[in-house]
């Protein structure tokens, strides 16, 4: 049986690096050492976990199945302690610990950049986009100091700050009929092309009650993980999206219009730390500065307590 012992760090940098460069020359030279030496240590690797991690195609190799599983987790533990040799560095130094955030990208991308613009940051910061999930957990493995996620975000690991809540809208092509009106309808979007979001466990599944409530049948949709990926594709002409308000008014895109909807789809999303753990003064300004940010970026923006996390999710779940 493999221990923890038999995996050699300089192997799982020589896994990770082949993968990455696609030859063991390649990742030689990435690595700095000789081919035959990595050659060596995939070949311990591959001992060690029982079973092959490459198919080998003249000087070229390709992973197999398992290696690809493998990869995701050597990834995730070399990235791990790379912020271990870094924050030795820094303690040897009396550097600043970095304010670690991780947040999904709507999130990270659309609200979080004007909440450090108004910052006088003596930190330095790493930012970590993820699914909501992700987000999450990383919170709660205490792999971030502050997390920016939509809601649910109840859990005994878990500190909610704030819950905020805006109103989604919709995207429209510049150029669209519907891009002239100032409010627009959710029935105006019958039988027109939806992009959506992909995941059904959060604003997907709200969105789908709304349209079956009010019989409105889009005629067919494309699905994506990413509010940036539905922007793209609504300034294609693919279709249109009704999207959450972070990244339509947060990341403006030319040829994209963004009207408000006159039926309210609310979107929720908080801002959580780790249970327990003393903040430190970086974070708790950060803390501040996005409920700032939300008000002035998010129209119709409301700050709600953390005590309202059970009445909002009453309110998502109901039929």
């Amino acid at each position: 049986m493999t221990t923890l012992f038999d995996l050699d760090i300089k192997q799982l940098e020589a896994f990770a690096c082949v993968i990455s460069a696609g030859s063991v020359t390649a990742a030689a030279k990435a690595l700095k050492r000789s081919q035959p030496t990595v050659s060596r240590l995939i070949q311990e690797l591959e001992q060690s976990v029982g079973y092959p991690l490459f198919i080998r195609n003249g000087p070229r190799l390709h992973p197999t199945e398992e290696a690809l599983q493998l990869h995701q987790y050597v990834q995730r533990a070399l990235v791990s302690l790379q912020q271990v040799r870094h924050r030795a560095q820094e303690i040897g130094h009396q550097q600043h610990r970095p304010v670690r955030i991780a947040a999904t990208p709507a999130l990270a991308a659309g609200l979080l950049p004007q909440a450090l613009a108004a910052l006088d940051l003596q930190n330095k910061v790493q930012i970590i986009s993820q699914s909501a999930e992700q987000t999450t957990h990383a919170i709660i493995a205490a792999e971030a100091d502050i997390g920016l996620c939509s809601l649910p975000l109840e859990h005994h690991a878990v500190e909610l700050h704030w819950i905020g809540q805006s109103r989604c809208v919709v995207a429209l092509p510049q150029g669209d009929p519907l891009a002239t009106a100032q409010q627009v309808t959710l029935s105006c979007l019958t039988g027109r092309r939806l992009i959506a979001p992909l995941n059904p466990l959060r604003l997907r599944g709200s969105l789908e009650k709304v349209l079956k409530k009010l019989r409105v049948a889009p005629h067919e949709t494309i699905e994506t993980n990413s509010s940036a990926n539905i922007l793209a594709c609504v300034r294609a002409g693919l279709g249109v999206a009704i999207l959450e308000p972070v990244t339509a008014w947060g990341l403006p895109l030319d040829g994209v219009v963004i009207r408000p909807l006159e039926e309210e789809i609310p979107y929720f999303f908080g801002v959580i730390t780790p249970q327990g753990r003393q903040l430190s003064a970086a974070a708790q300004s950060l803390v501040t500065a996005l409920e700032t940010a939300a008000g002035n970026l998010l129209p119709a923006f409301q700050r709600l307590a953390p005590s309202e996390h059970q009445r909002v999710m009453r309110l998502i779940n109901q039929d």
